[in-house]
């Protein structure tokens, strides 16, 4: 008998799936709270980070002015490219339901937003511009101080944040976490090649 590769694909995936899917149920209906039902759905969105943005222009501009600016546009290249690998590449190559879109999971996903995009769930487009961006502010500021490591909580909590709202399973937000650091990890070494890596005393 002869196996279809696509077939071979197809069952050496279903555990993951199965766990994928237990996951999701895990997060988005049971590890659930009425503090994290409001705090949530909030965090995902970009307005509310705006305060954050502005910090991370004023610091790089004043301490490393010129290259400041540089690395301030660097940052911006960074969520530009991971946004449109992931929304515009992967996602036009491979589709998954959402959570809140499967027809099999309708009845049992706590939708916590106004609407369930329709776009691709594979991959988090959010977890990977958040981890993206964590990694090129990591990589990049680390010589000022080591408290930039918990950038990415930051980016952590967003993409979790994706799932307990019911737009995501954990697979899309692990590859794209996955996805984003690469990216970030690529931006860093275009920026130090072309800039000069960031120092506090320079």
């Amino acid at each position: 008998m002869t196996l279809i590769p696509g077939n071979i694909l197809l069952v050496s995936i279903q555990p993951v799936l199965r766990f994928d899917h237990w996951l999701f149920s895990k997060i988005n209906q049971q590890w659930t709270s009425s503090f994290a039902d409001g705090v949530l759905p909030f965090l995902r969105q970009a307005e509310m980070w705006v305060p954050f943005y502005l910090f991370l222009l004023v610091f790089v501009t004043l301490n490393f002015r010129k290259k400041g600016w540089w690395w301030a546009c660097t940052l911006i290249m960074t969520g530009i490219i991971s946004d449109l690998v992931s929304s515009h590449l992967i996602k036009e190559l491979v589709f998954r339901y959402r959570p809140c879109q499967d027809p099999s999971m309708t009845d049992q996903v706590r939708t916590l937003v106004i609407y369930c995009p329709q776009s691709s769930s594979f991959v988090s487009s959010h977890a990977c511009n958040h981890f993206a961006v964590a990694t090129f502010i990591f990589l990049t500021l680390k010589q000022t101080s080591g408290w930039w490591r918990l950038i990415f909580l930051w980016a952590f909590s967003i993409s979790y944040a994706q799932v307990y709202v019911g737009v995501h399973f954990p697979i899309d937000v692990i590859c794209g976490g996955i996805l984003g650091c690469i990216i970030g990890y690529g931006m860093t070494r275009f920026f130090n090649n072309q800039f000069g890596s960031l120092s506090i005393k320079q």
